[in-house]
């Protein structure tokens, strides 16, 4: 296998994708181990077009291809701490790309010790993968900027856990603003196509269009719509009660909050460095976010609506985290 090592990667494509697509796909919500059907921790993000998988518990294969999702269109995989139900998914993963011929560079972004991990398995396998895998090692005291390309960001959220642990924040850039296509074609003069083109670029920058003297020819908001909003998503995993957090995630529209147990187990919670459903909503509540996310169950409930009704009494806009569900922003 070939690894390399990289600190951060700046990506920009030579195009850019303006469909708003933003969706969220839980294929695990359960704790420490599996249970009543739920798988350990797994999130399939799709953002324009491009996907990303957050965290591998074990079975997360199964769960891609139970809900028909292609793994081959996954680049990007972070693992936000080295407890075995967030990462040992993550060989079995490796090798079905393998074998199914994927060829794509892979970028697996985790704190150091998961590439040794992988060696040591793919050492006494004897294997090779068809394919290069990009390590970047992960800095979990701080926040920082671990993938950026032309339309989004992702940045590290340090959180609380037992071991060095930490979330994700994907926001996506402006949005170009959209022509008037209508007005475009009633107000403006027949151009050749590379000075119209210009103006459409300079139009949907949000800049006014003027000609070689300086003079004003197109006034911005007569020609274009509003872009389409900017939407962000953090993934708060494995964590105890911080609001240090809170600043980094103030407005996000959809959060993702672990909630491994509830109220009344408020010791347990504290003791492993865990959140309860309430302690979830209360981070929601003060970081203003918009909807909030809760998973990451204790295999002791097998019911759910408890954990629900104590994080809703809180902060309403909460839902559960269910395997095959897609949250769409």
């Amino acid at each position: 296998m070939d690894i390399e090592h990289y600190p951060l990667e700046i990506q920009i494509p030579r195009t850019i994708n303006s469909a708003s697509q933003f969706k969220i796909t839980v294929l695990g919500s359960s704790g420490a181990l599996p249970a009543y059907g739920r798988f350990p921790s797994a999130q399939l993000v799709e953002i324009q077009n491009r996907y990303f998988l957050i965290d591998c518990g074990e079975g997360t294969q199964m769960q891609l291809m139970r809900f028909q999702l292609s793994f081959h269109k996954i680049n990007h995989i972070f693992i936000s701490h080295l407890h075995g139900d967030h990462y040992l998914g993550l060989t079995g993963l490796l090798f079905t790309m393998h074998l199914q011929r994927r060829a794509t560079k892979l970028h697996i972004y985790s704190q150091r010790g998961l590439e040794d991990i992988l060696l040591l398995q793919l050492k006494y396998s004897r294997s090779v993968l068809n394919y290069r895998i990009i390590f970047h090692t992960i800095d979990p005291g701080e926040k920082k900027v671990i993938f950026e390309d032309q339309v989004l960001i992702v940045e590290t959220i340090p959180l609380v856990h037992k071991i060095n642990c930490v979330g994700f924040l994907f926001r996506e850039k402006p949005k170009p603003k959209k022509i008037n296509k209508e007005k475009l074609q009633e107000q403006m003069p027949v151009y050749g196509a590379g000075r119209l083109l210009q103006y459409i670029v300079e139009l949907k920058a949000g800049a006014d269009v003027f000609d070689e003297s300086g003079n004003l020819l197109y006034k911005n908001e007569d020609f274009t719509l509003p872009a389409k909003p900017n939407y962000s998503f953090a993934y708060c995993s494995d964590t105890a009660y911080t609001e240090n957090i809170v600043e980094q995630i103030r407005g996000v529209d959809l959060l993702y909050h672990e909630a491994t147990f509830m109220e009344d187990e408020k010791d347990k919670a504290t003791e492993t460095r865990h959140s309860t459903a309430a302690q979830a909503a209360r981070i929601a509540n003060k970081a203003q976010v918009k909807r909030l996310l809760i998973g990451h169950f204790s295999a002791r409930y097998r019911e759910l609506q408890p954990i629900l009704e104590e994080a809703r009494s809180i902060f309403s806009e909460t839902s559960l985290a269910i395997e095959g569900k897609t949250f769409e922003l």
